[in-house]
């Protein structure tokens, strides 16, 4: 299964949310335009106390369980769940090897764990294949999760057209079925009543129903990304596409929900004391199931309609006026001549007039007023990296992602020319971002 993460996890770490009327005067949209000069590199100094002169550090690698390794440079974690689901295949397939192979006796319990792990090596392979293709299409992959309903390959980016998407999504199955063709095929000279052909025919059975499943059109499954780039294709418009593959998909929860035990009670034929048992198994499966894929279509309709409006995060918008003021200007000064201006932020510059630093908001806040007079910003403020240099272009996707690699509270906002905009508040992304996401279609 493929999913696609929003541009999710806050832009940016969050920056202390306090507030001093005495540095935030109105807000003003336009920033002051300052001769910066030549763009200037300074070197940030590492401080590993967390202190503000720290450059910013990528965001660790998401987790998600036990780290298994990394194929193709993608981190592959198996979720605690899968333990439990290890654990009901090896009871429930233990169980029909004693109907099967008797003579296993406890044995057929190893047998049944090397099962489970075959099975999830598939599943493995099915992920793999999607992550190929996005590799091979330049989308970054975060992750791969092992988890209790199978697998999840977790790309950062949507395909840039609808044939890359169905091909993306298509691979998956297709691994699966082949898999199922080689067990097929590694079946045929064994002995069926063998514990050889008893493994070979149980996966191939299941990856037949993986690939078949997985098939369903209805998002979050693949096949419902198949069914989204069709839609896309046909209309020319993404999001028609994902509203489309989101509403089959709630409906195949619902007939999932309805028919699994139906179907499961009509070709079953066990004996009348485990038919409550059974049934009981049968719809708890199915609520499960149905669960999964309504929660994965809605929040795939979330994720593609926040993207709608990610367009309207730009960096130009949301950047706060800035003062430039001299490393040895009192606090309260820099002060004073950021509300004359009507600025919000400030910016430290060396003789040259080149920005060194900011002035972070927090640091200014934590100092009481009748200190000000006395205290230089270069104390409060952070120095300047090449990631904490953004442009004023930026939007959308783009600026989360330049604030993503390199997070802090404040960003200073350039011109292509190096001229300096202004400074942008993670903070104030934050809110938009937030309010983007509240936003209806």
């Amino acid at each position: 299964m493929v999913r696609t993460p929003a541009p999710d996890e806050h832009p940016a770490d969050r920056s202390e949310e306090h507030h001093s009327e005495e540095h935030r005067p109105a807000e003003h949209r336009r920033p002051a335009h300052h001769a910066a000069g030549p763009r200037h590199r300074a070197e940030a100094h590492t401080g590993g106390d967390g202190s503000p002169g720290r450059p910013p550090q990528r965001r660790p690698e998401p987790g998600g369980g036990l780290l298994m390794g990394r194929p193709f440079g993608v981190p592959v974690y198996v979720a605690p769940s899968w333990f439990l689901v290890a654990a009901l295949i090896t009871w429930v397939f233990g169980g029909q090897l004693d109907r099967v192979l008797p003579e296993l006796g406890a044995a057929r319990y190893l047998v049944s764990l090397f099962f489970a792990v075959a099975f999830y090596a598939s599943v493995l392979v099915h992920e793999l294949a999607h992550t190929v293709a996005a590799l091979r299409f330049k989308l970054p992959v975060r992750r791969i999760q092992l988890q209790f309903f199978g697998g999840v390959s977790e790309i950062e980016k949507e395909a840039e057209t609808p044939g890359r998407e169905f091909v993306l999504a298509f691979v998956g199955p297709l691994l699966s079925l082949v898999l199922a063709g080689v067990f097929y095929a590694a079946l045929l000279p064994v002995e069926p009543d063998s514990v050889p052909g008893v493994l070979l025919a149980g996966l191939m059975v299941s990856n037949l129903i993986v690939a078949v499943f997985n098939l369903l059109p209805g998002l979050p499954l693949d096949g419902g990304r198949m069914l989204r780039a069709v839609v896309w294709k046909i209309t020319g418009k993404p999001m028609s596409g994902t509203v489309a593959a989101a509403w089959v998909g709630r409906a195949l929860a619902i007939a999932v929900l309805v028919g699994l035990p139906l179907l499961t009670q009509s070709l079953g034929s066990g004996a009348a004391d485990d038919v409550g048992m059974d049934t009981v198994m049968d719809a708890l499966l199915a609520a499960i199931l149905a669960a999964i894929i309504w929660t994965g279509a809605g929040n795939s309709l979330r994720m593609a309609r926040l993207r709608e409006h990610l367009p309207e995060l730009r960096a130009r918008a949301l950047t706060r006026r800035a003062v430039p003021v001299p490393a040895d200007t009192p606090l309260s000064e820099a002060l004073r001549r950021a509300n004359a201006s009507g600025a919000r932020a400030l910016v430290v510059v060396d003789t040259e007039g080149r920005p060194v630093s900011l002035v972070r908001e927090a640091g200014i806040v934590g100092v009481p007023e009748h200190r000000r007079p006395w205290v230089p910003v270069s104390t409060l403020a952070q120095d300047l990296t090449d990631g904490m240099r953004v442009s004023a272009e930026l939007s959308g996707e783009e600026l989360l992602d330049a604030l993503r690699a390199n997070p802090a509270t404040e960003y200073l906002v350039v011109e292509d020319t190096g001229e300096i905009y202004g400074v942008l508040s993670a903070a104030d992304v934050e809110r938009a971002f937030v309010k983007a996401m509240a936003r209806p279609s």
